[in-house]
Order: C-alpha cells, then structure tokens, then sequence
C-alpha cells in the first residue's frame, strides 16, 4: 500500500484528482466533450487497450514496478497472485500467460471494426517490458491490432500530388505496405518459454522449440527479431543482428541492408526501429564475405581481421571482441541473408558446438525468411494492384487535354516512385527517335504557391539525355542506370551548365493499344541515393500501361474535337449552300398555286413530262395545301416554298434518280391516299411524314446503287452498314429540315416532331427492297386474312411502308409509252454503274448492270415483275378496289415486255429497260 502511495504521489496532483472526480460526477459532459476532442490517436489507445485482458495489464505494471493506475486497478479487481499470471521473458521482451492466468482473466475484445484489420495480438510489438532507464514506469502493452493498410486515394493524387513519401522501406525494398506494429498470433502467447526454460532443454528439444516459434511467422521484421533472439539463446552471445539480401542474383546491384542491428536480450522492436539502416556491399567486409562465399567466419578478434569495419563500434561505443557470423540459405542453397552474434557470455570466443547448433537452427531460418518473403511479395503485389487500379481510374476520369493528362501522370509518378524529377517525352510521329513535346516535374514544383492551382506541367525546362531517351524510343527497351556517369549513353554535359546532378535513372517506353511507341517516360535521382529497383521497373511497366492508353485516348480525343468543330463548319458551309436563295422563295410564294384538278394530281397515269421544274414546285405546294397540312402545322408559307427549293437542289444530276423521280413518288403518294381517303387513316402527322419522306427519299442519290458502296468501300457504306444509301437520303433530309430557313416543323409540339421524324426515317427505310423483302409477308398475311386493324401501330406503320414501296415503283403502272420512256433512263443509270464496276472495281457487272446482257433485260424486267411488283401491288387491289388501276396497267405493261421486247437504239446506243427495276438499285 505505501508502494501504491508513492506511486500516486509521483503521477497524480490533487488538481488532476479533483478534475478526475468532476469528470466521474459530470459523465454527460465528458462524453460529450470526448466525441468533440478526441483525436484518433486517442480512440486508438483506448480500442487497444480495452482488447486485452485487463489482467494482463495489471500483471505487466507489477512486473515492471508501478502499481499504480487503470491497470493496477484490474490487478486488484481479479485478485490474481502475481507468480500465477505471467512471466516475462527476457529473450523475446513478451508477455506468456500461464493456465491459471488463462482460466481465470477475462479478455474483452476490441470492436468488431478494429478487429477486422487486426492479425493477432502481437508481443513483440505491442507489449511493455521493464528496461533500464525506465524509472519504474509501465504502461498497459498494445494488443497488436492496427488501423487497416492505407490504401492510396486518388483524392491526394488530385490535391496536386503527395509531398510525403508513400512508400517505406522493409528490408531495403520498396513497399506500398504500411509495416504493421505487430503480427504474432495471439495463440503464441501461451505457448513462449522464458529463457530460463529453453537454456534448460537440450540441444534437440531447444532447436524444435526455436523452430516451432518461428514457423508460423510471416512479418519479416519479427521474424529477424525473434531469429536474433534465439540465436542469442543458442550461442551465449550478447548482441547479434540480421543483414537480408536485397536484389536479384547475378543483378550486379546486390546490397546487405541490416534488417535488425545489435539486438540483445533486453532490446525491443520499439528500440530496434530508431537504429538507422545499414547498407554493405555484396563482397564487402565480413557481412558481405560470408553472404558472397556462403562460407563460415568464426573470429576470436575482430580487430585482428582486415575485413571488420571498426566505424560500427566507434560510432555505437561498443566493442567487438568474439564474432560468429554465418549465410541464411533457402533449400536450393541460395543466400537470403547473413546472421552475425558478437562478444560470447561465457567464453572468450565462439566453439565448434556453436558453430554446429547455429548452423542448424539457421536451416530452419532460410526455410522461415524465404516463406515471410514470399507473403510479403503477394501483399505487396496485392497493394500494387490496389494502386495501380485507383491511378487508372485517376488517369481515365477526364481526358480532356493532353497536358493535363500529362501532369496527373507525372505527378502521380513522383509521389509513388519517390524520386526527384520525372519527364514524358511525346514521340514524333514521323520520325522516331525524335521527340515533339517533352514534358518534365520536379519534385521542388509541389511545394510552390500555385502546386494546387496548376493544372499542366512545364515543358522543356530540363535536358532530354538524347542518348538514352531515344535508345528507348527506337529499342522499346527499358534502360535502368544505378550510376549514369558509368554509362557511355549518358552525356555528361546536360549537369555542367546546372547545380543539379544525375545520379539514377529509369527509363522507359509508353505504348499504346497496338504496342507502338507513343512516348517515353523518365525518372531521374531516387531518394536517399538509392537506384531503382526491380520492384520500381515492374511497377512504372504496369503503372505505362495505363500511361499509354490514357495518352493516346487524349490523343484520339483532341481528334475528335478537332474532327467535330470541322464538321461543324462544314456542315455550315454546305447548309448555307445547299439552302436555296432567298430570293428564290419569294418569287414562288408570290405565284399562283394552279388546282389539283390542273395538274391531275389524282391521276395513276399522271406524267410531269410536260411540266418545267418551278410547274413541279407549285404543284408539290398544292399537295400540302389540299391536304391542309400548312394551316393544321401552322407552317410558314415562305419556309416551305424555300424548303421545296432546297431539296430539289440537293438532288444531282444523275440520270433518273433525281429530283423529278422523288416528284413522281410524292404524286403517286398523293393520289393514292386522296383517292382511297386513307389520309383519315393515316391521320395529319403521318401523311405530313409521308410526303415529306417521298420528296425526300433519294437524296443526293450518286446514280449508284447499296451493292456498289459496299464493293467500293466508299466512307457511305463505312457510315452506315446497311440501308446505305436510305440513311444517307435520311440525314440529308434532317440537314435540310435543321437549315435555318427550311425548318417547316419548327411550329410543331416535341411529340408531334418526335413522331413526324420518326415516320419520316421509317418511311425512307422502306425504300431498301430489303426491307420491303423483311415486311412483305406479315402485311400480305394482314390482307388476306382480313386481321388488320389500322388503330395499331404495328399495323399502320406496315401499310406506311408498302406505301413507300409502292410509290417508289410507280412508274411500271404507267401507260405503256411513259413506262417506256422511264425505262430507257433506269437503263441508262445501271449501264453506267455496270461500267464503273468494270472499269475500276475490275469486277463484272450483273446482268442488270452489264451493258453487253441489255437483250437479255426484258425476261429480267418481268422477272422482276412478278416477284417483286405484282405481289406489292395485287394486295392493294385487295384491300381497296380503287386500286385496282394500277394493277392492271402493271400486268398489260408485263404483257407488253412479252410482246415487244427492247432492241437497240442503233442512233443514240441506248436501250430500253424496265420502269420498276429503279427500285433495284437500292438492293
């Protein structure tokens, strides 16, 4: 109990009692207060501290002396001796509980949340020892558990990038992976024995007790403290330490990093983590002898050998008298490392039997370091990948510009591979080896005022290193240089005219999609002199990867936007000159719109020989007038009269595919649904469609045919995969109506323009005899069976595109001399793309096309009319019998090309051919 006091006295004041007693009084408050202030660091001690028995606590401030405090307070409350519940074992500084202390303290887990990243409760790490120079004092040990891996955030990438290095360093090597404070098994608490108890085992129960201790460990880092620690058990020495290989064999490159230096019985990891790291040579001093030679060295005085490096002891203040130092082999032999204990307890220098028992527990040690090596790779590759994946979602959030994608990269760059100075280097396109844009970081650029503000780097500030950076511009080979003045590639130079000097560089190819070489990417000068590793190159290869493609996506995006202003412009050139002249459109709004009656508009045999092309126009404004489409729309007379114009003077002059024949479908349009008064079927909005879509159906038609696109791989048949021609003939239209002046639906309500486009482009696409083909048989079915209902849409948009399909081979139910006249042009058109085929395509033309068959045109035409006309045109006489006309002068013009089949025009060279086959060339 006086203990106790003294203890109160020398850690408690009666200010903090009396504050202490307020806070009892006031819980409300501080709880309160604690949600508002608390740092992490605080919840974090009080999660560890609450996930361990508070027995134990109490137990380890027993041990190291202080009585005082929350774990003092445990002590009391289990009533637990102080021989019963634990022993401190001074060769590993942890706690082992015994089975009394096991059975009778209760442990209260941590919350779930923390425990979920917690491995084990670590010793090693987490729990308090009683050392020198402590006073006495003692504080409940951590549990081991740890905050989970810190994951990298692209949110710091776009802060401008991360100042503070992300990386540490485990064994030399460069990891993403935060070292974790503690990993041994919570289990292994109770299994430990104190030194007392293993210097009493002999020989073969001490290996297997040694080795059962060190078989489940993979955190590298306690497993060399506990290796150190046994070892110090089996030789009697007072301090050793544990040097691991870093780099691959036969690299040239291979260093010793000291993974724990000078541990003795009593050191901590706590106490091993300040020591600084140290760095040996492959080959040299006696660490790098032995880990070259795989050899023995046993000396009796170390200042006796040439190869002890006396820096160590005068730097430490400890002298090296006795030394033992031997390889750590995996089973194939391969050195993973070199254990070294020094100054024997019991004896002047280390024996034979020393020798022995150390080399045969190290076996055990290669087989466990390989193993914690192993874990520790797929963890950090793991990491890797985590990373990797958040920077390519950074690089592919936005690639808007090329220099702002640029500078995520480097930025990124700089704050992962934790060097000084990172470049991308643009390969030119036409000549490689040459670079047309290089872009460089320095890692000084973050610390400046506008680092947050900065959007794209500085280009061109630093020298290139031609010799290098173009190497692997026209290699594709990735050149890493520990030293660069040692390599003849390197031009001295680019660091006289500087303060700055190279040191190491890595550099590399960026690629794109295909594998070519876009870009070359350097770092230059990692930190703490240390050269770029092998895990750096694997890392910087994946981390290009998505370099490569997000630059060349930048790429073919600024492409794309230059691509789109161009179409643009150009749209607005060929709007501008595809939209008829002002002046144009008055002179036809100004003139007399003749009846329908006039111009027989309702006649099957209509015939627009005899009419001029303005004729042509007024009539197409008396079909919209008498079908009272431009008051229902409210359509500005003046917008359609310039509408009208425009689209005849988008048509070219090809021989019959022109403006007169989408003039003649539109009549025949017209007559049919005044005629049969289906225009009460078919309603306003599809009957404006519909004659929108007739006047509109071959625009800017080429005089050839869909087959001939494909053949000749024109950029239509490119565009647009089937209905070439069709969709071509629907975009122009939609141009036109979208032209400032022509847009005749501008007074239309959204849903009464959605649906008008809508039967516009159906209609349209059923001028493709493949799709006449498609819909044929369901429409017939409809016929015959008597099953239409034209309420349906299904239904209605059948009969709209037999519609189309009729008007548009209109022209074979016309009297015998017009179809006649019509037929010599369509014959005329294919001849000309039958020459075209074989005179640049080097193919022969079909029969249709091949002007050397023309005699063999009539048994085609009715060919043509009785699978393809006829059908169409018999279920319309079905349907309505005022129809019937154009069936009958369909089969009297079939009965005709029996009769009097086509000769040739010895005067002119032409041919007459049939009227319908026009509709062909859109197959």
């Amino acid at each position: 109990m006086e203990d106790e006091r003294s203890g109160e006295d020398e850690f408690f004041s009666p200010e903090c009692a009396k504050m202490e007693a307020w806070l009892d009084e006031h819980p409300e408050f501080s709880r309160e207060y604690f949600i508002r202030k608390a740092p992490r660091d605080v919840i974090d001690s009080w999660l560890v501290a609450h996930s361990i028995a508070s027995s134990s606590c109490s137990s380890s401030s027993q041990v190291g002396g202080g009585g005082n405090g929350p774990a003092a307070a445990g002590a009391q409350h289990h009533h637990l001796p102080h021989g019963n519940v634990l022993s401190l074992v001074a060769a590993t500084g942890t706690i082992a509980l015994t089975n009394s202390t096991i059975a009778t303290s209760t442990v209260i887990p941590a919350p779930s949340s923390s425990l979920d990243h917690c491995p084990s409760i670590s010793s090693a790490a987490g729990t308090t020892t009683t050392t020198q120079g402590n006073s006495g004092k003692s504080t409940c040990g951590s549990s081991g558990c740890t905050t989970p891996v810190r994951k990298i955030s692209a949110q710091e990438f776009e802060r401008g990038g991360l100042i503070k290095p992300m990386v540490t360093t485990v064994d030399g090597t460069p990891t993403f992976l935060t070292p974790p404070t503690s990993t041994t098994d919570s289990q292994g608490l109770t299994s430990r024995k104190s030194r007392e108890e293993l210097q009493a085992l002999d020989e073969k129960e001490l290996l297997f007790e040694l080795a059962k201790d060190i078989c489940d460990e993979l955190d590298t880092r306690t497993l060399a403290y506990k290796i150190l620690q046994h070892v110090g058990v089996l030789t009697s020495a007072d301090r050793a330490s544990l040097f691991l290989v870093q780099g691959k064999k036969g690299s040239g490159t291979r260093w010793l990093v000291s993974s724990l230096f000078d541990v003795c019985s009593q050191s901590t990891l706590a106490d091993i983590d300040k020591n600084e790291e140290i760095r040996i040579p492959w080959g040299s001093g006696i660490v790098g002898y032995v880990a070259e030679s795989g050899s023995t060295v046993n000396i009796a005085d170390a200042y006796q050998d040439d190869r002890f490096n006396q820096e160590i002891d005068l730097r430490t203040g400890y002298k090296t008298k006795s030394l033992l130092c031997m390889p750590i082999k995996d089973k194939k032999g391969d050195c993973h490392g070199v254990a070294q204990v020094i100054n024997k307890k019991d004896g002047p220098t280390f024996t034979k039997k020393d020798e022995v028992v150390f080399a045969n527990y190290l076996q055990f040690c290669g087989i466990g370091l390989r193993n914690a090596q192993l874990y520790e790779q797929s963890r950090l590759e793991n990491k890797r990948n985590q990373v990797l994946l958040d920077l390519a979602r950074v690089i592919f959030v936005e690639q808007s510009t090329i220099e702002a994608q640029i500078y995520r990269i480097l930025t990124h760059t700089l704050s992962i591979m934790q060097c000084r100075r990172a470049q991308v280097l643009l390969v030119h396109e036409k000549s490689m080896g040459t670079f047309s844009r290089v872009f460089d970081l320095d890692g000084e650029d973050m610390n400046d005022d506008d680092a947050e503000s900065r959007s794209s780097p500085f280009e061109g500030r630093f020298p290139i290193n031609i010799g290098i950076t173009g190497y692997v511009a026209t290699t594709g080979e990735t050149v890493n240089i520990p030293n660069v003045y040692e390599d003849a590639r390197f031009d001295p130079a680019v660091d006289s005219e500087t303060e700055f000097k190279h040191r190491s560089i890595l550099c590399m190819p960026i690629r794109n999609s295909p594998g070519h070489i876009i870009g070359v990417i350097q770092l230059i000068n990692k930190f703490d002199s240390l050269p770029f590793s092998t895990s750096d190159e694997m890392f910087l290869e994946a981390f290009a990867i998505f370099c490569g493609m997000g630059i060349n996506n930048t790429r073919m995006y600024e492409k794309a936007v230059i691509a789109m202003a161009k179409q643009t412009v150009t749209l607005e050139v060929l709007s501008y000159h595809a939209s008829a002249p002002l002046e144009e459109a008055h002179h036809l709004r100004e003139s007399i719109i003749p009846s329908a009656q006039f111009f027989r508009l309702h006649a099957f045999d209509f015939d627009d020989d005899h009419l001029d092309d303005f004729d042509t126009f007024r009539a197409c404004l008396r079909m919209f007038l008498d079908l009272d489409l431009v008051k229902r729309f409210n359509i500005d007379y003046e917008v359609l009269c310039r509408w009208l114009l425009s689209v005849k003077k988008n048509y070219r002059k090809v021989i019959y595919h022109n403006w007169r024949h989408a003039f003649q479908v539109a009549q025949m349009m017209f007559s049919i649904v005044t005629v049969t008064k289906w225009w009460k079927v078919l309603g306003d909005l599809e009957c404006l469609g519909l004659l929108i879509a007739c006047l509109c159906h071959d625009l800017d038609h080429r005089g050839t045919n869909n087959s001939f696109q494909i053949k000749a791989s024109s950029a239509l048949a490119q565009l647009y995969s089937t209905s070439t021609m069709e969709r071509h003939h629907f975009d122009i239209c939609m141009m036109i109506l979208c032209s400032q002046g022509n847009q005749i639906l501008s007074q239309l309500s959204p849903d009464e323009y959605s649906r008008v486009i809508s039967v516009i482009e159906d209609a349209i696409l059923a001028t493709d005899l493949a799709v006449y083909f498609k819909n044929r048989g369901a429409f017939m079915e409809l016929i015959d069976s008597n099953s239409y209902n034209w309420t349906q849409d299904d239904h209605r948009g059948l009969l709209r595109g037999m519609l189309m399909t009729a008007c548009d081979l209109a022209a074979i139910t016309k009297p015998w001399e017009v179809e006649k006249r019509i037929a010599e042009l369509v014959a005329s058109e294919f001849f000309e793309q039958g020459d075209i085929e074989r005179e640049k395509l080097k193919i022969v033309p079909i029969d249709m096309m091949n002007r050397e068959k023309k005699d063999e045109l009539p048994t085609m035409q009715i060919a043509f009319i009785d699978s393809i006309c006829e059908p169409v045109y018999a279920s319309f006489a079905h349907l309505s019998p005022k129809l019937q006309p154009l069936l009958d002068t369909l089969l009297d013009n079939r009965n005709n090309w029996t009769q009097h089949p086509l000769k040739e025009d010895e005067e002119n060279g032409q041919s007459q051919s049939h009227q319908s086959s026009s509709s062909s060339t859109k197959t």
